[in-house]
């Protein structure tokens, strides 16, 4: 008899997830990843569409084209998960698993946030899904100054450093059309402080301040007020702008609520070291649609991946799962055209200063803007692609590294 693992979600987390699990399994495991289309976007590119550094075709590739022979790529809307009868409903199909892997990811949902549909696309945009990184993109090259206002509506959210890559990028994009004079720029973030990390966080608010950007902390946002141009956070404080730019509220995906398994806002409970879901046996969770206390963001989903795969792997042998994953994150920031800043950290470690990958040779430099670490952001693209997605060791290991960090 065949045994079976279903992978719900084709993204980042989900198709390594499933092609590494083909390499290590026998034939009689049957592997299934279920997902609602075949456009695996790659999300990073998103926040370069709007400065048009990035074309938009270019961002939309076929999943099924990276996902390895062997595996079964079904595309349809999953309706339920039933842990007690191990089953999942797709419109069309049932699928009964041995083994379950949740990667649905997560999404912005702008109708929650009160007034934002109302001033949707006329001075309020996002970048954070394709078609709105589209309709930002022209609104910036009709911008001619004035008062440009980057919003998180509320945590969590994804890619927490998205949002001062935005406001860099801004700088740079609107000296370069020669309007910086004419414009303000402002981030306005619930967090207490530029970002979740207090050292990383202090060299981010020095930069801006160098960049001329104001930052407002602590505020959450209540309602965005399209006609008369602000947004109010629940203190009632306000903020004016010409034009805002939005990340609204983040949920996980529909299925996960309506399926009972979820803790309130759509996330599933998650171990945050063996990455199972903390209320039911046999399942696993990935990338944005756990709960565990680090970033949404890409590196995470695929460090998540390894550990996920290891631990399946243990249980299939009958060995308790591993409590490996440490919340490792890696991320990019990019400055401007030309220059990024590299952050690698986990649950307990903020990041550090030094050089990645290998101690003192890098080539990357870890809190620090320089031309070396832009390269990297542009060359993880075609990693990205066909090297991540297929499941293929880069010889990273899934958890923090120490070396090369300066402590102290």
């Amino acid at each position: 008899m065949s045994k079976k693992i279903v992978v719900l979600g084709a993204g980042t987390g989900g198709t390594i997830v499933s092609n590494n699990l083909r390499r290590h399994l026998p034939p009689d495991w049957e592997i299934t990843v279920i997902d609602r289309d075949d456009k695996h976007i790659y999300q990073p590119g998103l926040l370069f569409v709007p400065f048009g550094m990035q074309k938009p075709s270019t961002l939309v590739k076929s999943r099924k084209k990276y996902i390895i022979p062997g595996v079964n790529f079904v595309i349809d809307e999953i309706t339920n998960i039933d842990p007690e009868k191990k089953e999942v409903k797709t419109r069309n199909h049932k699928f009964s698993y041995d083994f379950l892997v949740i990667s649905t990811g997560c999404r912005v949902a702008p109708e929650e946030n009160d007034g934002l549909m109302d001033a949707w696309g006329k001075n309020a945009f996002s970048f954070y899904f394709l078609e709105a990184a589209i309709q930002l993109q022209k609104k910036l090259k009709e911008f001619n100054g004035g008062k440009l206002v980057m919003n998180i509506a509320e945590l969590p959210f994804k890619c927490p450093v998205a949002p001062i890559e935005f406001v860099f990028l801004a700088d740079w994009y609107l000296k370069n059309r020669g309007i910086r004079q004419k414009s303000q720029i402002e981030l306005v973030t619930p967090l207490p402080m530029a970002f979740t990390k207090p050292k990383a966080a202090a060299v981010f608010t020095e930069s801006a301040k160098e960049k001329n950007i104001n930052i407002t902390t602590s505020f959450e946002l209540n309602q965005v007020n399209g006609k008369e141009k602000y947004i109010e956070s629940v203190k009632g404080d306000k903020v004016s702008f010409d034009t805002l730019v939005i990340v609204p509220t983040t949920i996980g995906d529909n299925v996960i609520s309506d399926s009972g398994i979820d803790d309130g806002i759509g996330y599933v409970p998650t171990h945050h070291n063996t990455l199972k879901a903390l209320k039911h046996d046999n399942i696993y969770v990935l990338g944005d649609a756990t709960n565990v206390p680090t970033s949404k963001a890409g590196s995470v989903a695929h460090y998540e991946a390894d550990v996920v795969v290891f631990n399946i792997m243990a249980e299939i042998h009958g060995v308790k799962p591993e409590e490996i994953y440490d919340g490792h994150s890696t991320c990019f920031i990019v400055y401007s055209k030309g220059t990024s800043s590299l952050i690698d950290f986990n649950y307990k470690i903020e990041p550090l200063p030094g050089k990645y990958p290998m101690p003192k040779l890098g080539p990357f430099s870890l809190l620090k803007e320089t031309r070396m670490n832009w390269y990297g952001k542009l060359g993880f693209e075609s990693l990205y692609w066909n090297v991540l997605l297929a499941g293929r060791h880069l010889g990273a290991p899934p958890t923090l590294v120490m070396a090369g960090k300066q402590v102290g």
